[in-house]
């Protein structure tokens, strides 16, 4: 049995999509986190060792970070189709962008939002707003996805910046069609509607 721990509107919302993505069987455990206006708590109930979200719990293993949890639910699911396994050529591309979106976006994200973009070592170490924006950008020019022509967890872990904060992602086209198409698949919709369903 797969368990995902929960708060509403936050970075572990992503993985009910993904979870109605590859159509697992799953239980939600909502749990309340700190938030960044001083809200919540730590919730001892939370098997994630920080107290964040997500955490998902898998017959009994504890799995947590975003990326990870992308990885192991597809290599979980190989029939659901969006997570390249070994021996596809897209799995190269695939693992990439998982990293690429916890080792660059969230870094350069959280350092625009803190005002510390400017900081030249920061930017050195993790890129540049533009340079994140030009490879998002360049993917998407010969996508639709990610990928190319095919859907993957990538999309969902990129995509939910955007539908959490569109500013966050590089403006206009391809960028908005890819999100609009995003919103369209009927796995979100099913996500969205137990979001806050606790």
């Amino acid at each position: 049995m797969l368990t995902l721990f929960h708060a509403p509107r936050s970075r572990s919302s992503r993985f009910l999509w993904l979870l109605e993505e590859i159509g697992a069987g799953y239980e939600i455990r909502y749990v309340d986190i700190p938030r960044m206006d001083g809200s919540g708590a730590a919730d001892p109930a939370n098997p994630h060792p920080d107290k964040k979200v997500p955490a998902l719990v898998h017959d009994g293993v504890v799995v947590t970070e975003s990326a990870a949890i992308s990885l192991y639910l597809t290599d979980l699911h190989p029939g659901a189709g969006i997570g390249p396994a070994v021996g596809d050529a897209r799995r190269g591309a695939y693992l990439t962008w998982l990293a690429y979106y916890a080792g660059v976006i969230e870094p350069v994200v959280s350092i625009e939002v803190a005002g510390l973009g400017g900081d030249p070592v920061l930017a050195r170490t993790f890129r540049s707003v533009k340079e994140m924006n030009d490879r998002v950008r360049d993917a998407l020019e010969r996508g639709p996805y990610l990928l190319g022509d095919a859907f993957s967890a990538a999309d969902v872990l990129v995509g939910s910046l955007g539908h959490f904060a569109r500013g966050m992602l590089p403006p206009g086209d391809p960028v908005d069609a890819w999100l609009a198409g995003l919103n369209g698949r009927p796995a979100l919709a099913r996500a969205l509607a137990k979001d806050s369903a606790g």
